[in-house]
């Protein structure tokens, strides 16, 4: 995986080394100091420097594991366009996307609608009732889905 990040991030350039950090991190973030430090030509002590200052950058914002929601009973995926009613606020949308642990991510969007869902359900039986439940939040007008047959990239 190459991670393609502009010359100038949250300040001070990048250098060559800090992208390399970035990329072994991006591939595996329980990897030790000591072993980025070999792929990287430096001790795991300067590796543990760089990445300490690339957080206090906010470069790195944390570490975290990645799961596999279909092992976790989560097969099927959507993603979903919501139109809202007039003068409904992206806070009052979140507010009313965040009461449901099916909502993976959400974005406010150009163009006509007004936020993407990306949803998580065990079926399609249990999708259809999230996005009916969605659809009956006071904010919203109607929506538009579209399921995932299968993932390409990512």
């Amino acid at each position: 995986m190459s991670v393609h990040l502009p010359p100038d991030l949250a300040g001070a350039p990048l250098d060559d080394t800090d992208r390399l950090l970035i990329e072994h991190l991006s591939r595996d973030g329980r990897a030790s100091y000591a072993e980025i430090g070999l792929l990287v030509n430096l001790s795991a002590t300067a590796v543990r420097r760089r990445i300490d200052r690339l957080r206090a950058r906010g470069v790195v914002r944390g570490f975290t594991v990645v799961l596999d929601p279909a092992l976790l009973g989560w097969r099927t995926e959507a993603f979903v366009e919501v139109y809202c009613r007039a003068r409904t606020s992206p806070e009052e949308l979140l507010a009313s996307l965040r009461q449901f642990p099916e909502v993976v991510a959400a974005w406010t969007v150009t163009g006509d609608p007004d936020a993407l869902v990306h949803l998580r359900a065990s079926d399609t039986r249990h999708l259809e009732a999230v996005i009916e439940r969605i659809r009956k939040e006071p904010g919203v007008q109607r929506s538009r889905s579209s399921v995932v047959l299968s993932r390409l990239i990512g």
